[in-house]
């Protein structure tokens, strides 16, 4: 963990782990995945409890992504709505 004016991040230390993102008053565990896997209609991360609006973060393109809907072949988007994968 490093700090910063007080507040405390996380450093990203592996492939599939949580992206840990604290500071004194809030506190949040984003789950991680590759665009490989981002883009596999099997891999865990379409198939266990996504939801509209699920965020997930892609670690080969250092982009937060959002489910836009439940299935497993729902499309995930940019949080910048630039680009979009959905599942095959």
């Amino acid at each position: 963990m490093s700090r910063y004016k007080g507040t405390t991040y996380s450093k990203l230390t592996a492939i599939n782990a949580e992206l840990d993102v604290v500071s004194a008053s809030i506190s949040a565990t984003i789950p991680t995945a590759t665009a490989a896997e981002i883009a596999d209609i099997d891999n865990a991360i379409n198939t266990a409890n996504k939801a509209a609006g699920s965020v997930v973060f892609d670690t080969t393109n250092s982009k937060l992504k959002i489910a836009t809907g439940a299935n497993a072949n729902s499309t995930w988007v940019d949080a910048s709505g630039a680009n979009a994968v959905t599942p095959s």
